[in-house]
């Protein structure tokens, strides 16, 4: 069994064009599964049931894995099951019926308006550290971004009212930006003055920061805050979401922000102009209003 997990990883890698790091979780996700069925005493793929699926899923649950993780664990052992079977290796598809649910209605991994106040308060802003975790905090609540997709953000994919974004298999989009991440944004490259790096933000040695500090940072602030519920960068996104819906936008217009659309996907939304993504986003978005951040 675990030979077939080295076939797939191959197979993903030369005839699909994952990226590394979809690889690197996706295999490792498989791995976490295949350990799990060790586990519950399975011999082989085939003997593996719906129910052996679902147990993995709760056991990550009730360990407090981040929405995120669990989504993308289901999502690489329906993959791993479609190459089983086109393999020839099991005789019947047991992932067929089981349907990804929605990132932000699978764990109440949701914060409230208070809470996300609280947090977005906690960087001291007249610091160079503080000024820019607060404008991450600030940008990953405002645009709904993923974390990957805001680590790569150069200096002039930002202006005062959008964020042009590198989603998920190099498609962009333009992503409206409240006026309240923007005076965040302004005020942490006042601390910038000289620095050359076309990486918007920069940690020590002014290389560009990297996931696990931006994942680190959330927690840390997130402590300092007092708040319980397991968090990640990808809670923002979940949170960006529910509170736009929550006052009322129109939910094709945050698959719109949130680059959820893929190639194949498309026909599914329709499609929004700029100009009425910005106008849902200042009518909708809570913190698009006048600015707030101490100088």
């Amino acid at each position: 069994m675990k030979s077939d997990i080295v076939d797939f990883t191959q197979f993903l890698s030369s005839e699909k064009g994952f990226s590394a790091h979809t690889l690197e979780a996706y295999a490792r996700d498989v791995q976490h599964f295949f350990a799990f069925l060790q586990e519950s005493h399975v011999q082989a793929w085939a003997d593996v049931r719906q129910q052996h699926i679902l147990n993995f899923l709760a056991m990550k649950i009730k360990k407090n894995y981040a929405t995120a993780s669990i989504c993308r664990a289901l999502a690489a052992i329906k993959v791993f099951f479609r190459f089983l079977k086109r393999e020839g290796l099991i005789g019947k598809n047991e992932t067929l019926l089981l349907e990804t649910p929605k990132m932000w209605q699978l764990l109440p991994e949701v914060l409230s308006l208070a809470e996300m106040e609280k947090l977005l308060s906690q960087p001291d802003s007249s610091t160079l550290r503080g000024a820019r975790d607060r404008a991450i905090l600030e940008l990953l609540y405002a645009s709904g971004l993923r974390v990957s997709e805001l680590c790569q953000l150069k200096l002039s994919d930002v202006d005062e009212t959008s964020v042009r974004v590198q989603g998920k298999g190099g498609k962009e989009r333009l992503v409206p930006l409240g006026s309240q991440a923007s005076a965040a944004i302004d005020h942490y490259l006042s601390f910038r003055d000289g620095s050359r790096q076309e990486a918007l933000f920069v940690a020590t040695g002014n290389r560009p920061i990297t996931r696990m500090r931006v994942w680190a940072l959330v927690k840390h602030y997130a402590r300092l805050a007092g708040i319980t519920k397991n968090i990640s960068p990808h809670t923002f996104r979940h949170s960006f979401a529910t509170h736009l819906l929550d006052n009322g936008a129109d939910l094709r217009v945050i698959q719109e922000m949130l680059g959820h659309a893929s190639i194949s996907s498309t026909e599914r939304y329709t499609h929004v102009s700029q100009s009425h993504l910005q106008e849902a986003f200042q009518a909708c978005h809570p913190r698009h209003g006048p600015t707030l951040l101490p100088r």
